[in-house]
């Protein structure tokens, strides 16, 4: 049987690491690569990094003569990849196939689309020919309606669309996508857990693979989330305020009987490389 993955999510704006909160408010926290010191560390079993600039303006605003700046996503993943020991996913502002080729030419794994699937599926399709469906993650952003149902927004959370998480995930499955990110815009970061009735729905909709994001504010959550049979449980905000987070998470959850990866901390790299 499968080991159920547990997988930070990092958020980039503008080239500097941020927490995020309903996709509204970012507070930043700092360079987006020296945390993947500690998530290698930690020994996660793979990260996302999403970059939810909406311009394509990267600057870290430092000019320290021993520190390098970073201008461009591309730059910032060479500088993670450098210090990554574990896929590495990364999504954001992918529009066409040679995007996709650039990001896994600079050290990505697996790149995570969105709105430009949404606007073209074929996109999908022929990205999953290119690159082969392991590589292609399609991640859907939810949000609930007055009505109680869900329905899938795109643009970083501003655009409604008539499709149901479900229906997206089922055609986005049927196209090619080798895993499905679900996010859920009402509980991002806001500590509360998942919103277990939107992940389950999903789940039991598709075959494909399906990362649950989108609340965590306790290891708790986490096992709440593994129960509704994701293949992954990730989250972005509390990995970046608990010391040793990864393995208080992984921990917690393996003495609690979850299949999941023994908890370990390592020494491969340290904070100046």
């Amino acid at each position: 049987m499968l080991k159920v993955r547990l997988i930070p999510t990092v958020l980039i704006k503008n080239g500097l690491l941020v927490q995020s909160k309903a996709f509204k408010r970012h507070q930043v926290l700092g360079n987006p690569s020296s945390v993947l010191w500690r998530l290698t560390n930690w020994y996660s079993d793979e990260v996302i990094y999403l970059d939810i600039s909406r311009d394509d303006v990267y600057d870290l605003k430092r000019d320290d003569l021993n520190f390098k700046n970073i201008n461009s996503i591309h730059e910032i993943i060479k500088e993670v990849s450098r210090k990554c020991f574990m896929p590495l996913t990364i999504g954001g502002k992918i529009r066409n196939l040679d995007h996709i080729y650039q990001r896994l030419k600079s050290g990505a794994d697996k790149v995570s689309i969105n709105t430009q699937a949404f606007k073209d599926p074929k996109f999908i399709e022929k990205a999953a020919k290119e690159f082969g469906s392991q590589c292609i993650v399609v991640s859907i952003d939810a949000k609930v309606q007055e009505s109680g149902n869900w329905l899938v927004y795109i643009d970083g959370g501003r655009t409604p669309t008539k499709y149901t998480p479900q229906q997206w995930a089922i055609k986005a499955q049927k196209l090619g996508a080798g895993e499905i990110l679900l996010n859920s815009i009402d509980q991002d970061g806001m500590g509360k857990g998942y919103d277990i009735n939107l992940i389950s729905s999903v789940v039991e909709a598709v075959n494909t693979p399906v990362i649950a994001l989108g609340g965590v504010g306790k290891w708790e959550h986490l096992a709440e989330g593994i129960k509704t049979n994701v293949s992954a449980v990730s989250a972005a905000n509390i990995f970046n305020y608990t010391e040793n987070s990864v393995f208080q998470a992984k921990n917690f959850l393996f003495d609690s009987g979850f299949n999941v990866r023994k908890p370990a901390i390592q020494t491969i790299i340290s904070e100046g490389v």
